[in-house]
């Protein structure tokens, strides 16, 4: 809170710009109002090279005074403002935090808007705003195809490694990525994929270009040791054991090739058998701590789609009762609301490459089923729903 409390001294302390909205909203402010703000805010961070913008209610910026907000009281009020607002925007975008703080005894609240995605007009009810100053208008076209030219990110996995061989992948790792691409391939005749050489599978799995291996065949199939080539990047998991005071009991830190080493981490897992006693009845049914597909699927996951340029490593906490995971990234859905009511294949992924390999490998799907999957087997199972925390 104090960082927040120390950002909101810092915006005031500069007048009103493209990527920075003050507003007194002492007690209401007008929805399609917000809706256009939002617009014009997310696409003059995103000519900005921002990564945010802010809009702040409860301060006078002409007067240069906090007068305090009561809009959208409660962490109810303002968790229904972001669903409702995704509703009207381009991909569902909603605000990255709505946070309220005290200053001086009275409500800030701050809203952190997310830069509209590259070469993509973030629009409010099918038109896009921006600013001129400190004026509201629609946006103008030089800057509407400014947006539009702008070229996507590059996918950072799909990258070569220049110095990297054959020699550094693990022939046990090869050899099971063969098992499970015959398994998801089932069309393909198994003799087929057999007669394959080792580069003609990677260069089908897009996992080798021109003889040259990509980011992603490392992170999947090189031997230990051979994330060194990736640096600065960093491409480990920490597994961490917590008992009840929240003190470490164990942990280990887990490596390329992320194919194998995934299940040497899920059997550190003290999945207990649990005897739950259905409705009706006086027999228990047996039944695992955790669902083997949830927490395989949680895990992979967030393998997939770590911003590895960040250089974090993804923790895997184990604590009494619940498993924690944590990856380094925006969510690329913007809100689970989102991607719970996704129909169709997410438009983006961070690591396009290796999002495919994985599918190739029956580690993952990209046509948005996974987390819908994990509510319902926790549903079925009588479990709490998995919660996200999205920073």
């Amino acid at each position: 809170m104090d960082k927040l409390i120390n950002i909101f001294q810092s915006l005031i302390s500069h007048k009103e710009s493209e990527v920075v909205e003050f507003k007194k909203a002492e007690n209401s402010f007008d929805f399609d109002d917000l809706g256009k703000y939002f617009s014009a805010l997310s696409n003059e961070a995103n000519l900005r090279g921002l990564d945010f913008a802010w809009l702040i209610f409860g301060y006078d910026e002409k007067k240069h005074e906090i007068v305090g907000t009561s809009y959208k009281n409660g962490e109810s009020a303002l968790n229904n403002l972001k669903h409702d607002f995704a509703q009207h925007t381009t991909d569902g975008q909603t605000f990255r935090e709505i946070v309220p703080i005290e200053v001086d005894g009275k409500r800030i609240l701050m809203f952190k808007i997310p830069a509209s995605p590259r070469n993509i007009v973030m629009k409010w009810k099918g038109i896009a705003f921006g600013r001129d100053g400190e004026s509201l208008k629609p946006l103008n076209q030089s800057k509407m195809d400014e947006i539009r030219h702008q070229t996507p990110e590059p996918d950072w996995s799909a990258e070569l490694v220049p110095n990297a061989t054959i020699d550094d992948l693990d022939e046990v790792a090869i050899a099971k990525a063969r098992k499970m691409f015959k398994k998801v391939h089932s069309r393909i005749p198994a003799e087929e994929v057999n007669r394959w050489s080792t580069e003609e599978f990677l260069s089908k799995c897009e996992l080798m270009v021109d003889g040259k291996l990509t980011r992603a065949a490392i992170i999947l199939l090189g031997k230990m040791f051979s994330d060194s080539k990736l640096r600065p990047a960093v491409a480990e998991v920490t597994w961490t054991l917590r008992d009840e005071k929240q003190d470490v009991v164990d942990y280990e830190h887990f490596s390329v090739p992320f194919i194998l080493t995934v299940d040497e981490i899920l059997a550190r897992i003290h999945n207990l058998t649990l005897r739950e006693m259905p409705g009706g009845t006086l027999f228990p049914d047996t039944m695992k701590q955790y669902d083997d597909y949830t927490i395989r699927e949680a895990l992979h996951n967030c393998i997939a789609h770590q911003d590895y340029t960040l250089r974090q490593r993804i923790n895997f906490v184990e604590n009494p009762g619940f498993l924690y995971y944590a990856n380094g990234g925006s969510f690329i859905p913007g809100t689970l609301e989102n991607a719970l009511a996704t129909n169709g294949p997410q438009r983006f992924f961070r690591n396009a490459c290796l999002c495919k390999a994985m599918v190739h490998f029956n580690m993952i799907d990209t046509v948005s089923r996974g987390i819908k999957k994990m509510f319902t087997e926790q549903m079925e199972r009588r479990f709490p729903m998995p919660d996200y925390e999205i920073d």
